[in-house]
């Protein structure tokens, strides 16, 4: 019954959500925002009933999939000469441009692909999809590229690892020496066309914690996020029967099995908060838990048929959020987002979107369920939104990404803060120095600290309220701001900055008088 009343309260307030009355602070403060005014539809798009969106919320997970497997979203030119290189470089710029332009804030990469990654690593060989070859070097280092470029943007990096497929079979002899293939073959099962790393065997867990380890202590990454950390598809031919007699220990395979799955999560939860306390983990489980009272998952679930407690883990407090791969619709999906929420344990749920379909390629989906969703989640109350993937966003399809851009995303968000990890807020900005930039600017500078971001707010009130995401002018890592001070005088604008440590946490406001 719980289930059922979310539900026709989640669609209700979809049906009848009110017209967003959003301002956007200019980002130079060069005119007064105006209203942001709805979108038009193309013709097909006009029998659609949601035209609008329930308000943006100040805290919220706005994370895109960037998928480097084959180069599906980046990159598409090889790094096989130095031109190649700074073409592949300027993909990135591009694609982390339009991320930044429709206000994504979390860019959650493909770092480990299957077995090979897209960093100079000391366990595992380079990716194919950089040079064409696998553990060519690519002649730089594309994680750190990605770090700084989209911290310059003012948006996290989250480390994307598929965590138990290894690779095709077909592929095992091309990997090279550091090959898990060659330096640990025991640790692999055989399962149809490919490789797969064995969670029955202890020292797996230990392999994906190595992994993590060299990823968060040699990198400034905002998160590490698993894919696939899960048993594969048809699990009941999977050969893990030898490990199971080993390890079993009076348990059936059921339990096992999901035991096996929790100990590798564990681990690699301790071992990444151990090294960086603020790295935000989160995984992607399958979209539906497992059967509900009312409806059922049909065959296909994270616990029921992958053995991925998912929603334990956030009871146990070994993951900080999940971006659950809700890519259904209809009673496949409202139901199932609705236990999400109810079983999320006071952590971060934020569920993805398979905006892919919409594509004419993929199951030609029409505009309205990408669109019904999107407003059930953010009314229903969970942290947000993912997307798979990449691509098919920013390449508009049936009109996504203007959507976001105009109308759902009218504002800058910070993603939710970690408060199970820490609620100590970071010291208010102080003003160190006001310059003249040109004449007719003014440039701030604040005190710089540790690890922190900041977020830059405009209104025409004072004192700032900063609770209202309306006034959110930029979220950077910069300490210092420069606005027009005639904008500022014409139209009697004030500026605050806050501090954003690593956890989400937010400092009081400094604020400016820009018109005396």
């Amino acid at each position: 019954m719980k289930h059922t009343l979310s539900i026709i309260i989640g669609l209700v307030a979809v049906l009848f959500c009110a017209e967003t009355k959003a301002q956007i602070p200019a980002w130079g403060l060069a005119a007064r925002p105006k209203p942001i005014a709805r979108q038009s539809l193309s013709s097909e798009q006009d029998t659609d009933l949601f035209l609008s969106a329930p308000t943006a919320p100040k805290h919220e997970v706005r994370a895109v999939w960037l998928t480097t497997i084959m180069g599906l979203d980046w990159p598409k030119t090889l790094a096989t000469s130095a031109s190649g290189r700074e073409q592949q470089k300027q993909e990135l710029c591009q694609i982390l441009d339009q991320l930044q332009a429709c206000r994504i804030n979390t860019v959650v990469l493909q770092t480990r692909i299957r077995g090979s990654v897209i960093y100079p690593s000391k366990i595992e060989p380079w990716d194919v999809c950089l040079t064409g070859t696998f553990d060519r070097d690519p002649g730089y280092d594309p994680l750190a590229f990605a770090i700084e470029e989209t911290h310059r943007r003012g948006m996290e990096l989250h480390a994307w690892i598929v965590a138990v497929p290894a690779f095709k079979v077909v592929n095992a002899k091309k990997m090279g020496k550091r090959s898990l293939f060659k330096t640990h073959p025991k640790l692999l099962l055989k399962h149809g066309e490919q490789y797969y790393l064995d969670p029955g065997l202890p020292a797996s867990a230990d392999y994906l914690s190595a992994i993590c380890k060299e990823i968060v202590s040699r990198y400034d990454v905002d998160g590490i996020h698993f894919d696939y950390i899960r048993y594969p598809e048809n699990p009941e031919s999977f050969p893990d029967g030898p490990s199971f007699k080993k390890y079993g220990k009076g348990l059936s395979k059921r339990e096992w099995r999901t035991a096996n799955m929790t100990k590798m999560v564990r681990q690699a939860y301790e071992t990444i908060k151990a090294e960086k306390p603020w790295v935000r983990v989160s995984c992607s489980p399958v979209g539906k838990y497992n059967d509900l009272s009312r409806y059922s998952a049909r065959g296909w679930s994270a616990l029921g048929t992958v053995y991925q407690d998912a929603q334990g883990w956030l009871r146990e407090g070994i993951m900080d959020m999940l971006l659950p791969m809700m890519y259904f619709q209809g009673d496949h999906f409202y139901p199932f987002a609705a236990d999400w929420q109810e079983k999320s344990y006071g952590r971060t749920v934020a569920p993805g979107l398979g905006v892919y379909f919409l594509s004419p390629k993929e199951k030609d989906w029409e505009w309205g369920i990408i669109q019904r969703e999107l407003c059930y989640l953010r009314q229903m109350g969970l942290s947000g939104q993912a997307y798979f993937r990449s691509k098919f966003l920013t390449d508009d399809t049936k009109g996504i990404y203007g959507y976001l851009q105009k109308t759902f995303y009218p504002y800058p968000a910070l993603l939710p803060p970690m408060t199970w990890q820490s609620t100590q807020v970071p010291e208010t900005p102080r003003l160190v120095s006001r310059q003249r930039v040109g004449g007719v600017n003014e440039r701030l500078e604040w005190t710089a600290q540790e690890g922190c971001r900041y977020v830059i707010y405009a209104s025409t009130q004072q004192p700032i309220d900063v609770a209202n995401p309306q006034n959110i002018v930029r979220v950077t890592y910069d300490n210092s701001f420069t606005y027009s001070l005639l904008a500022a005088y014409y139209h009697d604008y004030h500026l605050a900055v806050t501090a954003l440590d690593r956890y989400g946490n937010e400092s009081l406001p400094l604020e400016f008088i820009t018109t005396d």
